[in-house]
């Protein structure tokens, strides 16, 4: 007889209070540091062993919205409502550069996998930089204010969404390389780790999915509330969502979703407001406005695998490179870091 698997162990390795909602947060491809964006504009560069304070960054007046960190751990990018696009230096924490984002908001900033090209998006404008700070690319405006990019997981091209749709970008030209339209706001976008599909959540309470290739589309509607975190699993398979306090998974495999029923993973009690799936293991990590974090393996189990309660909601989470840790960032600004 197979033995049972023992359930993952979560333990609290650090905890650090930055006193200000979490706006972003991610790891250094190294798994050295962790990186925090506050609501207000301040960024925190955190040791990951120790949770000890590196660098204290002045971030954007008015609020950071964003930050991004380069495939070398070596220049991490921000956006800002002053309407700059920063970089920073994380071995001295000093500013690189501050760049024109074109519009009074700078929303979001995503380094390619590669590190070599920069995206942004402020209001309507969508830009391309290189590593210092050069303008590649101003692109055609959007109809509607850009909410998200998302780069292909090979870098080869990126994907815009915004009200009315899907765009998606390269390097090599000012031309938009497809479009698929869709007459709703989304939220969030998510490639699958394949590449092979692209994800959203929207404002109308509903996911939307795209075949890239064929640009063939599905719509799962039925959440009571808007989809705004998205999480797919390493082998692309399973595509984790909000938009209540259940986590929805759905099955994207063979066919695809189209008529096929979701699975609810149910423990929470408030709505889902952070979700991350291991980079290449099989947890999925959900967080809620309450500040409880659930461990799930979708698939194989419908019950939680492991649970830890915050001081209060969480905005953010985010796994370590390995997989080993994970960091977590709250509404009131603690950020802390758990071992599985």
């Amino acid at each position: 007889m197979a033995r049972l698997q023992a359930p993952p162990v979560v333990s609290q390795r650090w905890s650090v209070a930055l006193d200000e909602h979490i706006q972003s947060l991610v790891w250094s491809k190294d798994g050295s540091r962790v990186v925090a964006a506050l609501v207000g504009g301040p960024i925190f560069v955190v040791d990951a062993a120790d949770g000890r304070i590196v660098h204290a960054i002045e971030g954007h007046g008015f609020g950071t919205a964003d930050i991004s960190l380069d495939a070398d751990g070596e220049i991490l990018a921000s956006a800002g409502q002053d309407g700059k696009i920063a970089l920073w230096d994380m071995k001295s924490g000093g500013r690189i550069a501050a760049l024109e984002a074109g519009a009074m908001w700078a929303e979001t900033v995503a380094w390619s996998p590669s590190g070599e090209f920069l995206a942004s998006g402020a209001g309507k404008k969508l830009r391309l930089w290189d590593r210092a700070g050069r303008s590649l690319h101003e692109y055609p405006d959007r109809p509607s204010t850009i909410s998200d990019i998302r780069w292909h997981p090979k870098g080869k091209e990126f994907a815009c969404a915004a009200y009315g749709g899907v765009s998606f970008w390269s390097p090599d030209t000012v031309d938009p390389v497809r479009i698929f339209d869709w007459q709703g706001s989304l939220l969030t976008i998510a490639w699958s780790p394949d590449g092979k599909s692209v994800a959203g959540g929207a404002q109308d309470c509903s996911v939307h999915f795209w075949y890239v290739r064929s640009g063939k589309d599905l719509e799962m509607g039925g959440y009571p509330l808007k989809v705004a975190h998205l999480a797919w699993s390493p082998d692309s398979r399973l595509l984790a969502t909000g938009g209540s306090s259940d986590v929805t998974v759905w099955d994207c495999g063979g066919r695809g979703p189209a008529g096929t029923e979701p699975l609810s993973l149910s423990d929470h009690v408030q709505p889902i407001a952070a979700l991350a799936w291991q980079n290449r293991g099989e947890f999925v990590a959900s967080g809620c406005s309450e500040g409880r974090v659930i461990l799930w393996k979708p698939g194989s189990l419908s019950k939680p695998l492991a649970r830890t309660t915050l001081d209060s909601g969480i905005s953010r989470l985010a796994w370590s490179p390995t997989d080993g840790r994970i960091a977590v960032g709250t509404e009131s600004g603690t950020v802390a870091c758990f071992s599985i």
